[in-house]
């Protein structure tokens, strides 16, 4: 019989959504910095299991992120040489 290797379980974070905890009731296009937190370095939109946020803030941030990029206040793609 072939061993099983044993996975390590991690401990769980204690994530809470940055948009809750800041009573943001709407996320608007508008507000670039704010975005630009949840966006990484390759301007992809950060999964919710990383920054912690809840599914209907998250919703809420895509859509927002999608808006800017389509006004130009936010980048598709990283800035080339």
């Amino acid at each position: 019989m072939p061993r099983q290797k044993k996975r390590k379980q991690l401990a769980p974070e204690d994530r809470f959504c940055y948009f809750c905890s800041h009573n943001v009731s709407d996320i608007d296009y508008k507000e670039t910095n704010m975005i630009g937190k949840f966006v990484s370095n390759y301007k992809k939109i950060l999964p919710r299991k990383r920054m912690g946020t809840c599914a209907k803030h998250q919703r809420q941030l895509s859509t927002a992120v999608k808006r800017a990029r389509y006004m130009a206040l936010l980048p598709y793609t990283p800035n080339q040489k």
